[in-house]
């Protein structure tokens, strides 16, 4: 009788624990020092509105709630942590709700790495990885250092963390081949194919302001091209409306309409706001206006 009281116990706990649903965890808590380290460094989120402000940073609670952010010899800071999960959500902020198939930690290198991962190589410069196979599978690495380099210019049109995440959105349907499964719907094929061909030509012959890294593979076109979309929307409207338009649609935004500002300094942060080192300070008081 007692042991078929237990078997019974037993039976409940393990349907418990293996088949009843259980509840979403609670988002992270998004404290007023995190949205001060955004507003200083994220262009981006300095552009949204108020109620596009609150659903990216609820994207930034689900990535850091979901992937892990670990430092290879080096400190992660959480202004590291912020700015790797902005790379995040930039890119499919037009796709609410949208989770990384492929990602489940972000490893941040101290420098630039070779092929090997090897620091400060002679031989290879490489600021960004999306791991493909074998252990790296799951895996991205990005240089701490070019990260921060990438929010803190926001006129270069370029930035190594939303680089690598569009390379990860790309790799949604499998592969990483220039054609993200964003537009896989949408008739492209030809007259797509046909200006990205035309642009990565006019890279080739030196004719062109985008980033030449652009045209050494189909696959890094997309990236460099997406890299301009989100730094300089305006500009790259003006100078290739053709292929601002198909952007726009394989990110689901318009950039160019939202960005109504294209710089930020730490002096337009308000400041009776708390300052994004952590202090606890208000901004006006704090050492970043020294």
């Amino acid at each position: 009788m007692l042991w078929g009281f237990i078997i019974v116990i037993i039976a409940a706990i393990l349907y418990k624990s293996f088949f009843q649903q259980k509840p979403d965890e609670p988002a992270i808590e998004f404290p007023t020092f995190w949205k001060g380290i955004l507003k200083q460094k994220v262009l981006f989120y300095h552009n949204l509105s108020e109620s596009d402000k609150k659903r990216f940073e609820q994207d930034i609670s689900r990535f850091l709630k979901k992937v892990r952010i670990s430092g290879v010899n080096t400190e992660v800071t959480i202004t590291d942590k912020l700015l790797v999960a902005s790379s995040a959500a930039i890119p499919v902020f037009g796709f609410p709700g949208w989770d990384y198939t492929f990602l489940d930690e972000v490893l941040l290198y101290p420098d630039s790495f070779d092929s090997n991962y090897s620091i400060n190589s002679k031989e290879e410069t490489i600021t960004g990885m999306v791991g493909s196979g074998g252990v790296l599978e799951g895996k991205m690495i990005l240089s701490k250092p070019s990260l921060h380099r990438g929010f803190d210019n926001d006129t270069d049109k370029q930035n190594v963390g939303v680089h690598e995440f569009i390379h990860l959105l790309d790799k949604e349907d499998g592969s990483i081949d220039g054609l993200p499964a964003t537009l896989a719907n949408q008739k492209f094929s030809l007259p797509g194919l046909k200006l990205i061909r035309e642009k990565t030509e006019a890279i080739r012959q030196g004719d062109s302001d985008i980033n030449p890294y652009g045209a050494t593979h189909e696959r890094e076109f997309f990236a460099v091209v997406g890299e301009y979309f989100f730094e300089r929307p305006h500009l790259l409207q003006q100078n290739h409306p053709q292929l601002y338009a198909l952007l726009a649609k394989a990110f689901n935004q318009d950039t160019a309409s939202t960005f109504t500002i294209t710089t930020i300094s730490k002096r337009e942060i308000q400041r009776n706001d708390l300052c994004p080192c952590g202090s606890g300070l208000k901004f006006k008081k704090c050492c970043l206006l020294k």
